[in-house]
């Protein structure tokens, strides 16, 4: 896994943190506590709480945890993470590819998401929730085969004739922002 801390600015001008976690596996990403204006020790520390109870809830297990070196990180940052079995490994010096596949999800998520969103105040939360919803159940991965986090593989399709007549249907979420598209089977 790699997390990270991203921002957005709201139309009051203030600027909102939120943390966010990615499993390199499967691409599923998890938005963990509310945004904030100033993420204290104690803000941080809740986060990684709130990582090992949500992966103990969801029955997943992970073994290494990429993060910067930001100062936002406390020590008891690790030791949360370690006492559930988790291995801390902060990036190196200067080597942002060293977590690439977090500030890859940082620019999807500014690119698709928070530059065409005007966000007021705490908002912020049910949106990001949304997104994380699309992210992990609807949009496909280049890196995971076209797959999505949360669903199976599709079946292949075999038959040519069967994709002589496709009915597809769009769904907005997020006011139009975001789309789905599906079968109407």
């Amino acid at each position: 896994m790699a997390c990270d801390f991203f921002e957005t600015v709201t139309l009051t001008g203030a600027r909102l943190y939120v943390f966010a976690v990615i499993e390199h596996a499967t691409r599923r990403i998890r938005v963990l506590g509310a945004a904030t204006a100033h993420p204290t020790a104690s803000w941080v520390v809740q986060a990684a709480r709130n990582l090992v109870m949500d992966l103990e809830e969801s029955g997943c297990r992970a073994r290494f945890l990429i993060r910067d070196r930001d100062g936002t990180f406390p020590e008891l940052f690790d030791s949360v993470l370690e006492d559930a079995g988790i291995e801390v490994v902060p990036s190196g010096i200067r080597m942002p590819h060293m977590n690439s596949i977090m500030e890859r999800l940082v620019q999807v998520c500014r690119r698709e998401f928070l530059d065409r969103t005007l966000i007021w105040n705490q908002r912020l939360l049910h949106t990001l929730r949304e997104f994380e919803d699309f992210y992990n159940s609807h949009r496909p991965h280049q890196g995971i085969t076209d797959t999505r986090p949360l669903q199976p593989l599709p079946t292949p399709i075999t038959d040519p004739d069967a994709v002589a007549h496709l009915d597809i249907r769009r769904r907005d979420r997020l006011g139009g922002i975001l789309h789905e598209y599906e079968h109407a089977s």
